[in-house]
């Protein structure tokens, strides 16, 4: 009986709390919306960097996990097989940063 009345009392309170809390003034969170074109630019020079970063981590990352010297094997070696698959990583790891920074 107690666990009955313990569940329906917490089916209300899910009820009831939206509402509750729909009528409590909160503060507005801080937003990153720019309030102006310079700020807009900032903005965009900073997520430029974190993401151009995270990208060349990223790549470095791939190069370290995988056999063999990929940047060697690209710059000395001229091999355009790995060219390509090193700049499939870069792009795929650009798309994970640009979805994260959106998200």
């Amino acid at each position: 009986m107690n666990i009955l009345i313990t569940h329906c009392s917490l089916m209300l309170l899910s009820l009831v709390s939206p509402s509750l809390l729909a009528a409590v003034d909160l503060p507005a969170a801080a937003s990153w919306h720019a309030q102006s074109l310079v700020e807009a630019i900032g903005y965009m020079a900073l997520f430029a960097a974190i993401g151009i970063l995270l990208a060349i981590v990223g790549y470095k990352l791939f190069d370290k996990c995988t056999p063999g010297d990929m940047h060697r094997e690209i710059i000395e070696q001229k091999n355009v097989a790995a060219a390509i698959v090193g700049g499939a990583v870069i792009l795929g790891v650009c798309i994970i940063i640009a979805a994260a920074m959106l998200g």
